[in-house]
């Protein structure tokens, strides 16, 4: 036995979006047996398959079209307004976990589409989330990942500035501030979850305390893969993992301390079968 010391994050785990959505899914997967989720209820294939086996049956729009007279989950993410027309159409009963965050977010970006603003939003390209942003907008707002995207001279001397709410705080305020370095007049509208976001800081700190650190996410993560980086930055010695089968032996040497920690979508029962795992040698 190596002897570890194995701690896991306090501030790890689902933020209060994906925890009211899950809480919501079981609730009706114990009165009905089965529920329909439009899209992944959270990205992290084990707790995906969790639910599944409790009934939960995962649907993408295609789908959606040929359903009638049913549930549908709608996750935290968020759903554009064609989602609700077509669930009308369909006589889909839509249960609404969207996170109020995410919903908070979507009314801003409606009231700047309704004002004839240039809207531009810093966020994934095809994240779920992103898509129901764009929805308020007919698809007519401008998403991009990254500053290098935007041809700088060709874009309007006055536009708003919008973020998918799981982004980085530092470069949302670096891409306005080039923004602005370069003439152009921003209405900076800072959406980004604080709960997320604080995670960044909290992280550094918890990689620091460790020899080793093992973070726990589902692949499909944005967050996941932005919070992992935080640790890998902070301490070298970090490991992703997406289930405990994936830890090697071999990353530790005896008497060493290891700091377990993971995404806002990742749950606290992966995170105690990690632990586990580690303990074990």
């Amino acid at each position: 036995m190596k002897n570890l010391q194995v701690h896991i994050d306090d501030h790890s785990g689902f933020c209060f979006g994906v925890v009211y959505a899950i809480e919501m899914a079981e609730e009706i997967l114990d009165e009905q047996g089965y529920l329909y989720c439009l899209g992944d209820i959270v990205h992290n294939d084990e707790e995906v398959n969790r639910l599944t086996r409790k009934g939960l049956k995962i649907i993408d729009h295609g789908d959606l079209y040929g359903l009638r007279d049913e549930k549908v989950l709608i996750r935290a993410h968020g759903e554009p307004p064609s989602t609700y027309e077509l669930a009308i159409k369909n006589n889909l009963t839509l249960i609404d976990a969207s996170c109020p965050v995410v919903l908070k977010l979507q009314n801003r970006i409606k009231n700047s589409f309704d004002k004839d603003e240039k809207i531009y939003i810093y966020g994934k390209h095809g994240h779920a989330e992103v898509i129901g942003l764009l929805g308020q907008t007919n698809n007519k707002a401008v998403v991009f990942q990254d500053i290098s995207e935007l041809d700088i001279p060709t874009l309007p001397k006055n536009l708003t500035l919008y973020s998918q709410t799981t982004k980085s705080t530092d470069k949302f305020y670096e891409i306005n501030d080039i923004l602005r370095e370069n003439g152009i007049t921003v209405n900076t509208n800072d959406t980004i979850c604080r709960q997320v976001s604080n995670r960044d800081k909290e992280l550094r700190d918890f990689s620091e305390k460790f020899d080793k650190i093992v973070f726990v996410s589902g692949t499909k993560s944005s967050n996941g893969k932005v919070l992992y980086n935080v640790c890998k930055e902070k301490n070298p010695n970090t490991y992703f993992v997406s289930n405990p089968d994936q830890i090697e032996e071999t990353w530790f040497n005896a008497n060493e301390s290891v700091g377990i920690c993971g995404a806002t979508s990742t749950p606290m029962w992966l995170m105690e079968q990690v632990k586990e795992r580690i303990l074990t040698f």
